[in-house]
């Protein structure tokens, strides 16, 4: 079968300048986020006093938000993204400029509040969202790519933008938005998020946001230790996944029908974690990891422990009502913390390996990517040592996650969100019909 010669020099200079405007529209909420970071490490260190009350105050404004004035910037994201490089069609109906900045302005109010939140929702919806903006300059890309590509593209190079990573914003737009690798995707993803990570790193967004943690595990150490790293980040993972779809199920309706009383409520409960956890449920969870390890790695057994549930359930509440946000900081989180946690349980004196391997593990058992997640530990680790150890247990705790949770988070995200348009599409045909009916009897 004969294949089509695609000339890659004329795409270059449009997608190069795509990536780098995609740096520039995720620099404030790169700022935001490390503001947030920056206050809650100074908590830890000062105590809370009166910031702990915050998110009490912003998720019932977020929930009359999110039903009154900005409601088309509901939901995380990423579903509208995947809905529109299923349906190109939609980007029409998804990725105006309204949506956008209603998105992005929930997600400001909900991290300067200090929700438990990711922002990969927001940056990836940027990306899409750019494109749509800047189609008419985007015309012979578009043309040669198709739009599900260019789409998946962007997305990733937004991830890119949001988190200075180059190569895990292409294995994002691979393995999880498009959901298959090929040529075109991959060159146009490259073209992207170089420009786009560049932006990021010269705003401020280190390249290892952990830092390199000092250790230098045997390679056998490793393999020995991912096992029930993988098992133990599989099983949260899973529970944590399952628990946001069940949330988004449940909780999204009951916000809707009463968002005063729903914010008011599920604001308590978070107050409540963060007072049991010394704070920990705060932020998107990058801050209470520099502090684990600033700590060299351990917590007080119970204090722990309540970081763990905190850290678990914090972001369920956040997300089920439909606040845009992302779960990869959250997952990793929960995965730094449980390796904390497990590491003298198997009579290993180094609990920094535990959280560096912990992290991959949690993230591929939230969201089912494996590549994905051992990218993007070693991203925040910094050191390509630790390969072995993360490769493994994010292999075991994807696999286990998949035969616990057979529905990927976003996968299922996105068929809610395709369920209840459908569901709003057939109610709105049933009162047309309805109103057609009477008339015609009139």
């Amino acid at each position: 079968m004969p294949t089509t010669q695609r000339h890659w020099w004329p795409l270059l200079f449009p997608l190069l300048a795509l990536g780098f405007l995609l740096g520039l529209a995720c620099l404030p909420l790169n700022w935001i986020d490390q503001w947030v970071d920056g206050l809650l490490g100074e908590a830890f260190k000062a105590g809370f006093s009166s910031i702990s009350w915050l998110p009490l105050l912003a998720m019932p404004l977020l929930c009359v938000l999110q039903k009154s004035v900005w409601r088309h910037g509901m939901g995380s994201g990423i579903p509208q993204v995947v809905l529109c490089i299923e349906q190109p069609q939609r980007a029409a109906e998804f990725l105006k400029l309204a949506p956008l900045l209603m998105r992005c302005g929930l997600w400001s109010i909900a991290s300067i509040c200090l929700l438990p939140l990711g922002r990969e929702g927001p940056v990836v919806f940027i990306g899409a969202a750019l494109v749509w903006q800047l189609r008419r300059y985007l015309a012979e890309p578009l043309a040669s790519l198709g739009a599900p590509v260019l789409y998946a593209a962007a997305g990733g190079a937004g991830l890119a933008a949001g988190f200075n990573s180059a190569l895990v914003g292409v294995v994002f737009a691979a393995e999880d938005l498009l959901q298959r690798w090929n040529v075109p995707l991959i060159w146009a993803a490259l073209a992207m998020v170089l420009p786009a990570s560049l932006v990021a790193a010269l705003a401020g967004e280190p390249m290892f946001a952990y830092g390199i943690i000092p250790v230098s595990p045997d390679q056998w150490q490793q393999i020995c230790l991912g096992l029930p790293l993988g098992l133990i980040g599989g099983l949260l993972g899973a529970l944590f996944s399952a628990l946001v779809l069940w949330a988004t199920r449940q909780l999204q309706p009951l916000a809707l029908g009463k968002p005063l009383g729903v914010g008011l409520l599920l604001g308590g409960l978070l107050v409540l974690l963060g007072a049991v956890s010394g704070g920990r449920a705060y932020g998107d969870g990058s801050a209470v990891l520099v502090d684990l390890i600033g700590r060299g790695g351990s917590l007080e057994p119970l204090q722990a422990l309540s970081a763990l549930i905190s850290r678990l359930l914090g972001p369920v509440l956040a997300l089920g009502v439909g606040i845009p946000g992302g779960l990869i900081d959250p997952a990793l989180a929960i995965g730094g913390l449980a390796g904390s946690i497990l590491m003298p349980l198997l009579g290993q004196p180094e609990p920094l390996l535990g959280i560096a391997i912990g992290m991959g593990a949690g993230l591929a058992g939230a969201t089912q990517l494996p590549l994905f997640s051992t990218l993007f530990a070693l991203r925040l680790c910094g050191d390509q040592q630790l390969l072995p150890g993360l490769l493994l247990a994010s292999v075991v705790a994807a696999m286990l996650s998949r035969s616990l949770q057979p529905q990927p988070v976003y996968h299922g995200l996105t068929a809610l969100f395709a369920a209840r348009l459908e569901g709003a599409a057939a109610v709105e045909e049933d009162e047309n019909h309805s109103g057609t009916s009477q008339g015609d009897q009139r």
